[in-house]
């Protein structure tokens, strides 16, 4: 309690010091002169009294005590002072230091204040109540309004729209407004958030916003956009279906029925007529193929399988494929597969043949003389695999080697009109290999040809990793001679040479036959392109220098009588497993007997012993009489129905009586029932009576992938695009058969 009431007092005597400085330094003074004149004058009187009973010694030892007392009260006080002086310049010094951080904050204040109100951005504080206790100049002019209107009250923009909201991990709320202001709509980016700006005061609602109206316009502006394009695309791709469809029906009657009528007996004249029409139906079939396919890459729908496919036989029946449209140019066309390469690889090998189609197709047609070769060979990467398609034709010039890769672009006018062409071709296959995950690359010079590569990465599959696909012969220390000339006969000797053969290839007959007698030959390769009398002749001269002594044809004169001299006979172009097998068999004596053998009749018009029940619906005369004159051709029996209820009704009639139809060819088009919901009505009632499931092939003139899912998903067992022909059809019809064991 004394310890309280002291500290008090105290308290109260430093307060009445810093509010009555003088008086309080008055009251001191006079206290102290009190004391000390009271002090002196009672020590002097004292001593003068006659009673005081006064000793010298006495008093100076006292006034030496005294002084002493004051000497060390001065020097207390002393020490104080400069102890008192010391703290004054510490304060002095730290009052200082707290002057100039106030002054600091005091500018940082301004500053910050000055931010606040030239910000361009929206700032205002709200408090727990909703009321505005501060807004920045920029809310204060999108407002119409000045400080003082705004300050105190609750108002806000009207709201014409609001966006989604969010809401950050520190709590700051994220959302954009459209309000309406004195200056028009406008969008506004809000960033809200609670902030206290005082101790001990409840924290205010700090909204944040930013005019982002030209931005959200922009962005509607580019999303409206992509939609209409989104749809034009749609509309676009859903166009070409039709046409496409709408093209391919009468295409279909076209190249059919001149298919038809090449088998019948014509002039010569004639049959140049019909060849013309069906070359030139084809053309135009190839054009829309294109055509759809640039749709579909630009409408991003190309889709890429990955399933395991033969490599070696891809190549080498695409080169088989183009080798008639080569030969009829004069020129060769020949494949060469490093072995090296798995058996298998993964991906989609109908877009690339079709890559390859259209890089060969193109040599071709852009090469006079030569050839074309087709390389395949180990990439620069690990699982890339490099794809050469090499010509000897015109080149293409610098300048318009990047070019020909944009749509509808070639390599000049004069080739366009040359050469004919729509400019697609190499853009489409850019953007498949591309899509592969791929590169196409280009080699070219004017005059010398060119050279495109294709390296795409494929995988090997888990059955690629196996053995060779046929067993390569043991060539090791033996003499091969081949006399030939062009990119096969170079190919050839690539070959041989991989499987360890010493190779000594020659392109002149005379030099050819010179080099016989030098040595015994393991097999001598002869070209037929070298003249029929020349060949003969080097056959004759081999007999005792070679055991193997094979001839080189080709399709067209391979049915062509050759000379008993030769054991054996090749076709280009060459499969490598029939050049393995050839040379792998035991030299034979020559004979006539292994000449080729005589042409063999056409069977595809034979009627088999047993054809089949075939229900055609299809509502177009033209392909009805079509598939009617293709299915008898091939043996079977067939059923026209113009209509999708007709066709319904045929077959409820035939499986009430005990004769269902053995397949049903169903037009996807077809007027108020189409080929979907005629599919689905029989596919029902199988169901409902636990009837036979008969098979259904769509015919269908649309190449979309939702079509086809459509032909799947109503229950259709495959289908067949327009325009058809014999082969495929036949083909389709075989499959079936044997899927189903069906007597054909």
């Amino acid at each position: 309690m004394a310890m309280g009431r002291t500290f008090r007092i105290k308290v109260r005597m430093r307060r009445f010091r810093r509010r009555y400085p003088k008086t309080a330094v008055a009251i001191r003074s006079f206290m102290i002169f009190s004391a000390t004149f009271g002090a002196a004058y009672g020590f002097v009187s004292g001593s003068r009294s006659e009673n005081s009973g006064y000793n010298p010694h006495a008093f100076a030892i006292g006034a030496s005590f005294l002084f002493a007392l004051a000497c060390l009260g001065l020097a207390t006080l002393s020490m104080r002072l400069r102890f008192v002086n010391k703290r004054l310049r510490t304060l002095a010094a730290h009052n200082e230091t707290l002057i100039d951080r106030n002054w600091e904050l005091k500018e940082a204040e301004e500053r910050a204040r000055s931010l606040f109100e030239q910000q361009g951005d929206l700032i205002v504080l709200r408090d727990h109540q909703g009321r505005i206790t501060f807004a920045n100049d920029a809310y204060c002019a999108l407002a119409g309004q000045a400080r003082s209107a705004l300050i105190g009250t609750r108002f806000d923009f009207d709201l014409l729209e609001q966006a989604d909201s969010a809401r950050e991990s520190s709590g700051t709320r994220i959302h954009d407004q459209k309000i309406a202001t004195p200056l028009g709509a406008r969008w506004i980016a809000w960033r809200e958030g609670y902030v206290r700006l005082d101790a001990g005061q409840p924290a205010e609602l700090q909204s944040v916003g930013r005019d982002v109206t030209d931005r959200t316009e922009s962005e509607r502006a580019l999303s409206d956009a992509r939609d209409q394009a989104d749809a034009a695309n749609r509309a676009k791709s859903r166009f070409l279906a039709m046409a496409s469809h709408e093209i391919r029906t009468p295409l279909n009657g076209i190249i059919g029925m001149g298919g038809l009528l090449l088998d019948t007996t014509l002039t010569p004249e004639q049959t140049t007529y019909a060849r013309a029409v069906k070359t030139s139906g084809e053309a135009l079939m190839a054009l829309i193929e294109e055509l759809l396919d640039y749709s579909k890459i630009e409408a991003g729908k190309l889709d890429l399988e990955q399933r395991p496919f033969a490599l070696f036989t891809l190549i080498e029946e695409m080169t088989e494929l183009l080798a008639p449209r080569a030969q009829a140019k004069k020129l060769e066309i020949a494949a060469y597969v490093d072995e090296r390469l798995p058996l298998e690889v993964v991906g989609d090998a109908a877009r690339l043949r079709q890559v390859l189609l259209n890089l060969a197709g193109n040599a071709i047609k852009f090469t006079a003389s030569g050839g074309v070769a087709l390389i395949v060979e180990p990439g620069i990467w690990p699982n890339e695999i490099s794809l050469l398609v090499r010509d000897t034709g015109i080149g293409i010039a610098p300048e318009a080697q990047s070019r020909i890769f944009r749509e509808f672009e070639q390599a000049d006018e004069r080739v366009a009109r040359t050469y004919g062409g729509t400019g697609l071709g190499l853009a489409i296959s850019e953007r498949i290999v591309k899509r592969m995950g791929g590169r196409i690359t280009l080699e070219s010079e004017p005059g010398k040809g060119s050279t495109f590569e294709v390296a795409v990465p494929l995988a090997a599959s888990q059955a690629g990793a196996g053995p060779s696909a046929f067993p390569s012969p043991d060539l090791a220390g033996k003499s091969i001679l081949l006399i030939a000339d062009g990119i096969e006969a170079s190919l050839i000797a690539r070959r041989l040479e991989r499987w360890g053969g010493q190779t000594c290839m020659v392109s002149d007959a005379s030099v050819g036959e010179a080099l016989l007698p030098e040595r015994s030959w393991h097999a001598v390769l002869i070209d037929r392109a070298l003249g029929p009398a020349v060949v003969d002749r080097l056959g004759q001269v081999a007999r005792a220098h070679a055991a193997q002594r094979l001839v080189l044809l080709t399709s067209s004169s391979r049915h062509e009588k050759i000379s008993a001299a030769f054991t054996g006979f090749l076709v280009k172009p060459l499969r490598a497993a029939s050049l393995a097998a050839r040379l792998a068999l035991t030299p034979q004596v020559a004979s006539p007997d292994l000449a080729p053998e005589p042409p063999v009749e056409s069977t595809a018009g034979t009627v088999p012993a047993k054809g089949l029940s075939i229900l055609v619906a299809e509502d177009n005369e033209i392909n009805a009489l079509l598939m009617r004159s293709l299915l008898g051709k091939l043996g079977h029996r067939t059923v026209i129905a113009v209509q999708g209820e007709a066709a319904l009704e045929s077959w409820l009639a035939a499986s009430s009586a005990g004769t269902p139809y053995d397949l049903v060819l169903m037009d996807i088009q077809m007027p108020q029932l189409d080929g979907i919901e005629t599919t689905k009505r029989i596919r029902a009632h199988e169901a409902a009576t636990g009837g036979r499931h008969t098979p259904i092939l769509a015919l269908t003139a649309n190449t979309l992938v939702e079509d086809r899912y459509a032909c799947f998903e109503a229950g259709m067992n495959g289908f067949l695009i327009k325009p058809l022909d014999r082969e495929k059809l036949e083909e389709a019809l075989a499959g079936l058969a044997a899927s189903r064991h069906l007597a054909v």
